[in-house]
This record gives structure tokens, sequence and C-alpha cells, in this order.
């Protein structure tokens, strides 16, 4: 596998989506070439800021509840 190779499927790389050949070869890649590795490095520090920020939230019960009477009283 060639850099071009790697940066090309870096994202499925970390999601775990190459087949184990491929992914074989983008490890070995990894470890004769600093500058990919160093690359994997923060694209994969961007997936777990991403997935943090990106955590659904559950709104408060209460909102839930005034949502829910507002919605039917409109409905009525």
């Amino acid at each position: 596998m060639r850099c071009n190779d790697v940066e090309r499927v870096v994202y499925f790389f970390l999601d775990g989506a190459l087949d184990p050949k491929r992914c074989e070869d983008f490890a070995s890649h990894l470890h004769v070439c600093p500058e990919c590795q160093t690359r994997t490095i923060v694209h994969r520090r961007i997936l777990v800021f991403l997935k943090r920020r990106l955590t659904p939230m559950s709104a408060p019960a209460r909102l839930k509840l005034r949502l829910s009477r507002a919605l039917r009283a409109f409905a009525e």
C-alpha cells in the first residue's frame, strides 16, 4: 500500500470497514511510514472528537411533558 492509498481509505480503516487483507496492508504501511502514521492518529482524534460532540442528548422530562401537552391541545 502506498501513501495515497492510505489517504483514501483511512476512515474505512478506522471504522473497521476494510477487508482483513487491506487492513493488514494498511497497518504494515503505518509501521514503515511515520507521516501516514501521524496522519492516521490525527484522523482518529478527529473521529473521537466528532463522536463525542455528536452524541444524541435527550430533552429533559419536563420539556417533553410540556411539548406533549401543547401538541395535544393543538390537535383538539
